[in-house]
């Protein structure tokens, strides 16, 4: 887009169109979940757009079709209805059959959809943030009763959510549906044995080697694994020659968790690297995995580690206990419970073997029950189902193509 004119292509093409909306596009669970649908639903058919209400970043380069589209709205922080003049006429000119939103601040847009005349408005919930940790923020549950009269369907990543819309919003039923996220188990797959990390200082292989991925911010937690990490050591001294803590990713928390150990004279036993394009290998050089977050959805990282082969630590929050069986795949422990998961990482770490089993248990359960491929159908499923409902409802024909 550039001087506020929107190009776009295809208007020709009879595949039905489906417009993702999103905040931001860039590196994160619910961005990478949309990535792996476009990527695997068949090209036959839909065809899709990506529509960011701030920015898009190069993590567009994860979309490996060459027919999406990408619009980038530069909105300013907070609810801004000046927005939706804009929106209307994208969404008049791409002529989408489907609006897809994600998470509460993209809700907004089911307005301008439902003004432009698309047939079908989904929104997704994938998780919550700083602000709702439990979904009991009463604010937030009234802007969802708000939009409800312009959103068709909502879906669920969670059965946690899934209650969350029923129970404490009010949505009737038959307008949600829960479809877990999917892990492409060829992408992300065991190794025989622990593999090297490119640039990773940690080598040996009798060590052991824990760690976490994704973005550094407050809803994350990530210093909560810092302090069980430096407990850990505290306790178990015996485990100070092989016990080590690489922690993936950026922002505001990475700091902090590098002070932490700094103060604590552990640095030089962690690796804090940043940022990486290289999840699936990074994955495959660990040997068990640590989710510490205050609140989530359906966490992509945590599915990626089980089919990585890897035992999984997580707090239990939203739908975490969904994913992992404690005691069988991994560990949970509640929210902020620093001493319990430095228990949980040192049992792992003094026993490999229990932790290979765990690892190995995990990798079962993702092949049996959250493969990419149920994911992609069930979107499908859903897109197919509500498109042919509107086109039997009078005055609610999807768009005719000249």
């Amino acid at each position: 887009m550039a001087d506020g004119r929107f190009t776009v292509t295809n208007v020709h093409d009879l595949r039905p169109l489906v417009a993702h909306v999103l905040y931001r596009f860039d590196v994160g669970g619910l961005e990478n979940g949309v990535v792996n649908l476009i990527n695997h639903m068949p090209s036959d058919t839909y065809r899709h757009v990506v529509i960011a209400l701030t920015e898009i970043t190069d993590f567009r380069r994860r979309i490996g079709r060459d027919d999406v589209q990408f619009f980038a709205l530069k909105k300013a922080p907070g609810h801004s209805i000046w927005i939706y003049p804009q929106l209307f006429r994208l969404f008049r000119e791409l002529r989408p059959e489907i609006v897809h939103s994600r998470n509460l601040a993209a809700l907004e847009v089911a307005v301008p959809a439902w003004a432009a005349g698309v047939p079908v408005r989904i929104h997704g919930e994938h998780g919550r943030d700083v602000g709702d940790l439990d979904g009991s923020n009463r604010k937030y549950q009234w802007l969802r009763r708000c939009y409800r009269p312009f959103v068709t369907h909502y879906i669920a990543l969670s059965r946690d959510l899934e209650q969350y819309l029923t129970s404490r919003v009010g949505m009737p039923p038959a307008r949600v549906t829960q479809i877990y996220n999917g892990v492409d188990t060829r992408r992300f797959y065991p190794a025989e044995t622990r593999q090297p990390i490119a640039g990773c200082p940690f080598s040996d292989p009798m060590g052991c080697l824990i760690g976490t991925v994704g973005r550094m911010q407050a809803v994350k937690n990530q210093t909560a694994l810092a302090e069980a990490f430096i407990r850990v050591l505290k306790a178990f001294p015996q485990l100070e020659s092989r016990l080590r803590l690489v922690m993936i990713g950026n922002g505001p928390l990475r700091a902090q968790a590098q002070a932490l150990l700094e103060q604590a004279g552990v640095a030089e036993l962690a690796w804090l690297p940043g940022e990486r394009d290289d999840v699936p290998e990074i994955l495959r050089g660990l040997d068990g995995f640590v989710l510490p977050s205050l609140a989530e959805g359906v966490s992509n990282t945590i599915l990626e580690a089980m089919a990585s082969g890897l035992p999984v630590i997580a707090t239990n929050v939203g739908g975490n206990g969904e994913l992992v069986e404690s005691g069988r795949t991994g560990e949970l422990v509640e929210p902020a419970d620093v001493d319990a998961m430095a228990q949980k990482i040192a049992a792992y770490a003094i026993d490999p073997q229990r932790a290979k089993a765990a690892g190995s248990a995990g990798r079962a359960v993702v092949e049996r029950r959250f493969s990419i491929e149920a994911m992609t159908q069930g979107y499908q499923d859903v897109y197919d189902r509500l498109l042919k409902s509107r086109s039997r409802m009078p005055g609610r024909n999807a768009w005719v193509h000249p």
